[in-house]
């Protein structure tokens, strides 16, 4: 797509692949960004290929940009997740929370980087406390918010429904209920 180039930036990688970040407007005064990848051949040509995306869908090029750092920063060293490694905790058959590394613990990462780095599991894991002999509160809590298609399916939940999770019982529901109801008062 052509368009008038109002900004751009540029970076190599390897000598042989470049990378272009255009800000261009239209002829009709729309505005977007190109992200371009150029590709030297054997023969001396470029190939490139690009993607666009126009100014109305920059928030959600943010945001998706944003999660996935904010995720990738939950990796460790071998590229495995925090959901990976507390599912290799439970294989090694370790005794749950308490017996993994104290940076990898919900309440312990809550201290030091904040209630905003956590995952919605890890924050429900702390509320719930614990799980069970046979899974953490972190899988109990993934389980879950699976299982109401995320934090949002709660408001419309009962102390029944969560209950029916083995290690939920209706002091830990209360405790989620009351939860959701501050959330919704808070608004």
């Amino acid at each position: 797509m052509k368009g008038n180039l109002l900004m751009t930036e540029s970076f190599s990688s390897g000598g042989r692949r470049h990378y272009f970040l255009d800000f261009k407007k239209t002829s009709r005064d729309s505005r977007f960004i190109q992200i371009s990848r150029s590709d030297q051949q054997e023969d001396g040509s470029y190939r490139r290929t690009f993607v666009i995306v126009f100014e109305e869908d920059f928030h959600f090029l943010i945001s998706a940009m944003s999660s996935l750092f904010h995720h990738c920063a939950h990796l460790d060293e071998d590229g495995k997740s925090v959901q990976q490694i507390h599912q290799d905790n439970r294989v090694s058959r370790e005794r749950g929370i308490p017996s993994w590394d104290p940076a990898m613990k919900p309440r312990e990462k809550l201290m030091t980087v904040g209630a905003e780095c956590l995952l919605d599991q890890e924050l429900l894991a702390i509320l719930i406390g614990s799980g069970t002999p046979g899974e953490d509160a972190v899988a109990l809590s993934s389980r879950m918010l699976k299982a109401f298609g995320g934090f949002a399916g709660f408001t419309g939940g009962d102390i029944s429904s969560l209950c029916r999770f083995d290690g939920i019982g209706e002091a830990k529901a209360s405790a989620i209920l009351a939860v959701m109801e501050i959330s919704r008062r808070m608004k």
